[in-house]
């Protein structure tokens, strides 16, 4: 079984996480040991600072580790302060980047079609996973108003806890074919079997939190979750490997 996380990230954050890695080297030793082939790993100075710094710091990161794949964040650019969605996807496709992270809550901005909507727009057309966690900067009544406006978005939906949260995201699961959740926080008795049962095995990724949570915990979860074998080789990284596949850059190169 072959697990890539799609949810970790590096760098030292504001409040001290239980596991601190404060490069990527760092965070990729904790992956070894864990046994994590590979990770789409953000860094948190993306949320903590300045998306374009972080950005950077990112991308610096990751280079040279191939089984390090970015994610970039973004912020409304009527201030230009990024560069046009197709520049940017250029970007992307040169620092091994494959998927944006916002954080609306945390940096003062509405994700919806008039603020976000030149970024929402390719995102959506160029099938670039948007991940969102729910702690950071992201909460429920937005997600639902964003799937309203964006319903074919790619979306990742992050760090969504355990108690009473299916409530929140089975709706969307049902309505939108391109949502998916991870399994960071979802601490629940049978939940993964639940799941699996009622929407299937391609709607669920694995996702550790790390270095707020543990890597071994999900993965003990996922190897002993009474599903068949190739539902837990999908959600360990199947489903990811398959979305990332499918992210269009300009000229249609993958």
């Amino acid at each position: 079984m072959m697990f890539f996380d799609c949810s970790a990230y590096f760098g030292l954050p504001s409040r001290r996480p239980l596991m601190p890695v404060p490069r990527a080297e760092d965070l990729l030793a904790e992956m070894q040991h864990a046994g994590i082939a590979r990770a789409l790993v953000w860094h948190i100075t993306q949320h903590d600072g300045s998306p374009q710094v972080g950005n950077q710091l990112l991308a610096e990161g990751i280079a040279p580790y191939d089984h390090l794949i970015g994610c970039w964040a973004v912020l409304p650019n009527q201030a230009r302060e990024f560069p046009r969605p197709l520049a940017f996807l250029r970007q992307m496709q040169a620092a091994r980047v494959r998927a944006v992270r916002m954080f609306p809550n945390s940096h003062k901005f509405l994700l919806n079609r008039a603020a976000m909507g030149d970024w929402l727009e390719a995102f959506s057309a160029h099938r670039v996973p948007v991940l969102l966690s729910m702690q950071y900067g992201m909460d429920w009544p937005a997600l639902y108003a964003l799937l309203d406006e964006f319903p074919g978005l790619v979306t990742i939906i992050c760090d969504h806890g355990c108690w009473g949260e299916d409530r929140l995201f089975r709706p969307l699961l049902e309505r939108y074919p391109n949502v998916y959740v991870d399994t960071a926080q979802y601490l629940l008795d049978g939940g993964i079997e639940a799941l699996v049962r009622d929407y299937g095995h391609s709607r669920l990724l694995f996702g550790s939190g790390f270095p707020n949570q543990y890597m071994g915990g999900m993965m003990m979860a996922i190897r002993h979750a009474q599903i068949s074998d190739e539902a837990k080789a999908a959600i360990a990284g199947g489903n990811l490997e398959r979305i990332l596949a499918q992210v269009i850059f300009p000229g249609g190169l993958p």
